[in-house]
Order: C-alpha cells, then sequence, then structure tokens
C-alpha cells in the first residue's frame, strides 16, 4: 500500500494566521485553487479510494481534487486536526502577546507546553494510527490510497515514523495542499509542493523559532 498523505488547501483561518484545530473553517479562494491544482497532481496516481477528514476545509479539498475523478471517499473521525484548545479562534501575535509567549514555549516544546485545553500529541498519534491500520486493512495488495487531512496530523504520523520525538514536532513544514508519501512503514517523501506554483505556491521558510502557519 501507498499512502498519499494530502494537507487541505489554505483555510479562511490560516490566511489571517488564527488557530483552528478542532474549529470548523471553510477554505479560502486560494485555498480552493491550491486543492485543483493537487487534484492536477494526483492524476498521476491510480487511487483506488480516499480517506478524508470530516472537517470542512479537508472535505472541501477531496471535493475538488477528486471532482473529475470516480475515487470512493470515506469520512474518518480519526484523521481530525487536533485541537488547540482556548487558543482556537486567537491570532499568532494574539497568544504571543500573553505573559511569558506560551506561543513560543508551545513551539519548543509542545509535550509539556500544550495550549490550555488542547489535546494531547500521543492522544493524537493513537487514533491517526488507529485510522492508518483501518486503511492498510482494507487495501492489502499494493494500493495507492489518498488521506486528506491535516498539518498536524500527518506531522504527528511522521514523526511516528522516523522514531522521533514530538518534542520536535514543529521542525517539520507541511504546507498547505502539500503531498507527503508513505510506503509503511518507509516515509518516502514529506511536504511535496512542485504542483503548487505561482501565487499557489507556498511562501519562502523563514529563520525562525516559530512555525510558518498554526494548522
Amino acid at each position: 500500500m501507498r499512502l498519499l498523505l494530502a494537507r487541505h488547501g489554505q483555510s479562511l483561518w490560516n490566511e489571517v494566521r488564527k488557530f483552528q484545530g478542532s474549529t470548523d473553517v471553510e477554505l479560502s479562494p486560494l485555498g480552493r485553487a491550491q486543492a485543483a491544482a493537487l487534484g492536477r497532481a494526483l492524476r498521476g496516481y491510480r487511487l483506488a479510494a480516499a480517506y478524508v477528514s470530516p472537517m470542512r476545509r479537508a472535505v472541501e479539498t477531496a471535493d475538488i481534487a477528486l471532482a473529475e475523478a470516480e475515487v470512493p471517499r470515506t469520512p474518518l473521525a480519526e484523521l481530525r486536526e487536533l485541537s488547540l484548545g482556548e487558543w482556537e479562534g486567537c491570532t499568532v501575535d494574539e497568544i504571543r502577546s500573553r505573559e511569558g509567549d506560551p506561543y513560543a514555549a508551545w513551539v519548543s516544546n509542545p509535550l509539556d507546553c500544550p495550549p490550555p485545553g488542547g489535546e494531547p500529541l500521543p492522544e493524537v498519534c493513537d487514533r491517526v494510527l488507529r485510522a492508518i491500520d483501518r486503511i492498510a486493512a482494507a487495501h492489502p495488495n499494493g494500493d495507492d490510497v489518498l488521506i486528506v487531512a491535516h498539518g498536524g496530523v500527518i506531522s504527528v504520523y511522521a514523526c511516528w515514523l522516523l522514531g522521533v520525538s514530538f518534542e520536535r514536532l514543529w521542525r517539520l513544514r507541511v504546507d498547505n495542499a502539500s503531498l507527503t508519501v508513505v510506503k509503511p512503514p518507509r516515509l518516502v517523501s514529506l511536504n511535496d509542493t512542485a504542483h503548487l506554483t505561482g501565487e499557489l505556491a507556498p511562501g519562502p521558510l523563514v529563520r525562525s523559532k516559530y512555525m510558518s502557519d498554526v494548522r
């Protein structure tokens, strides 16, 4: 089995750098264009099935990307984005302005400094692995399978595959509408954005201790 893990296109809250997590936010116009570009990239694969987070930004991405493909789609709740608790709906700057800059602490040590009320990363990993096991059981014969999910979900799974502590989670970059390829248990490629050109392309990687987006 080969897994093609796609992050959803840019959402309205990605655009303004708001934490969204478990909040259901739709795609921005740019995000819809990114999803269409993702669909063109997927034409090079013979997809047997697609498994999609039930969150609106992921469902919209799958609907646009697979609009011309006869690929069965299954929603999987285990693929939803991790909850960011009390930070959801706040901007990065709002969180950074709080005493002690809790955002910087979270990026540096997401295991010990999560957002208040946020979902623990080991629990996120457990549910993502349950979803992967379910998908693998349904596709024992080497199928190409699409998963449309979220930056946090894909990053957690990549850390698990690499045997890397979740403390290093935010050192991984997973851009909107990117593709990550896995042939379990091997991570083949991470964050392929070659199909995103011009205004659809992700911004440059900034040398900073802060993440480039907010999931």
